[in-house]
């Protein structure tokens, strides 16, 4: 192969970034919904039913992309439609938030909108066992109590050690989680939740804090 041939170097001159083994990545879609309720602004959370993965923890709606889907935005309301009852027409998609790739080989795309404060919810109770309405203004004054998870190298046992630099006295690089937890009423919003609501609460805070 000559390095210096014109269609690789075209190639490299169209091509877009993207994350290495990106197709080996599961893309999750997720929508955190604002409904006005009781003339309060006031986010839509779920809890999980227990005939399904992690019963009982707390969630925003969402799940994983599906081929048929149009966009991450498009599963995120479909998600939203399927677990919520809630008609497509009575949504509206506000932005993207910021996505999260996690350790576990999933990408989260998260995207906060709106619920008409008419619009009728009637939860799937196969996949959601409680629907939590927290008021925005009582979440934006909360703040988080964070531990944190250590993240600890272990090699498989057929590991090649002979293959590195100092074998199995290999200096490993670590690195730790840190986990939120938002306590509201008897209820813990944790994990992927609390960090995805932190990370909306700070957009918010931007812009209040500019008026």
């Amino acid at each position: 192969m000559n390095f210096n041939d014109q269609s690789v170097m075209n190639h490299f001159r169209k091509r877009k970034a993207n994350i290495i083994d990106y197709e080996t990545y599961i893309p999750f879609a997720l929508f955190v919904p604002l409904i006005e309720k009781d003339g309060e602004l006031t986010i839509i959370f779920e809890v999980r039913a227990q005939n399904i993965r992690q019963p009982g923890e707390i969630c925003f709606p969402g799940g994983k992309v599906d081929d048929e889907d149009r966009s991450y935005s498009s599963a995120a309301v479909r998600e939203l439609s399927e677990e919520l009852g809630v008609e497509t027409s009575n949504i509206e998609l506000l932005g993207e938030l910021d996505y999260m790739v996690t350790p576990f080989k999933l990408i989260l795309y998260p995207f906060l909108g709106k619920i008409s404060s008419d619009a009728t919810i009637e939860k799937n109770d196969a996949e959601v066992k409680e629907v939590l309405y927290i008021p925005l203004s009582t979440l934006l004054k909360m703040k988080p109590k964070e531990h944190h998870v250590f993240l600890k190298v272990m090699p498989e046992e057929s590991f090649p050690y002979h293959l590195i630099p100092n074998g199995e006295n290999y200096n490993w690089r670590t690195g730790k989680i840190t986990e939120q937890f938002y306590e509201y009423e008897g209820h813990v919003i944790w994990g992927l939740t609390a960090r995805i609501l932190t990370h909306v609460l700070d957009e918010i805070r931007k812009v209040t804090m500019k008026e």
